[in-house]
């Protein structure tokens, strides 16, 4: 009898970090309070965009970024690369929503070939947005970025990317920087299935 005694004893004391880490439930009223503080805090993304991208990788790019937000509060983002004569030569998207229950934005890049696989995490720092994503999943070659928008004014944003390779061990500091200038005014996308 002691000896299960003691068994029941660790399984508790090992479990205990676990149900510590487990948030507590919060209430529909917390639950909406966090989604109305935190329901704009891509906004600054929405409307189209031009940019210059280096990418320590690949060098120096063009391209075109154009967001809308969704008549239920989430945000859909084209992201392209085009070459001198505009033609693109690679394009992503993005879907983002705000999780109250996590206290977080969470986002899933798609492009053509490699299906909802590029899953990340953001959150308001002060001024900036901070995002933790994965890339490449699909493909084989998985790479997270830890990305930073910053600088961000009505008619531009500066965007900066430490990338890690290796799960999080080593990072090559703003393997990718954007600076954006707007060309297009922010702009919502009206329910896909009107009410009558």
């Amino acid at each position: 009898m002691r000896k299960i005694a003691r068994v029941i004893v660790v399984m508790l004391l090992a479990a205990s970090p676990l149900l510590a880490q487990t948030p507590a439930k919060k209430t529909p009223e917390q639950l909406q309070a966090l989604f109305t503080q935190h329901k704009g805090d891509f906004d600054y993304l929405l409307g189209d965009w031009q940019f210059v991208a280096n990418n320590k990788q690949f060098g120096k790019s063009n391209g075109r970024w154009s967001a809308v937000k969704t008549a239920t509060g989430q945000l859909l983002d084209e992201y392209r690369l085009v070459d001198d004569k505009g033609a693109t030569f690679y394009v992503t998207a993005t879907i983002r929503n705000y999780n109250a229950i996590a206290d977080r934005w969470e986002l899933i890049g798609m492009d053509d070939r490699n299906g909802l696989q590029d899953f990340g995490t953001g959150q308001k720092a002060g001024q900036e947005m901070h995002i933790e994503q994965r890339f490449g999943v699909a493909g084989g070659t998985p790479n997270t970025l830890r990305i930073r928008y910053y600088n961000i004014k009505p008619d531009g944003f500066s965007w900066t990317a430490d990338q890690s390779t290796d799960g999080g061990k080593t990072w090559v500091k703003d393997f990718i920087q954007i600076e954006a200038k707007r060309i297009g005014p922010p702009r919502t996308l009206p329910a896909l299935a009107g009410a009558k």
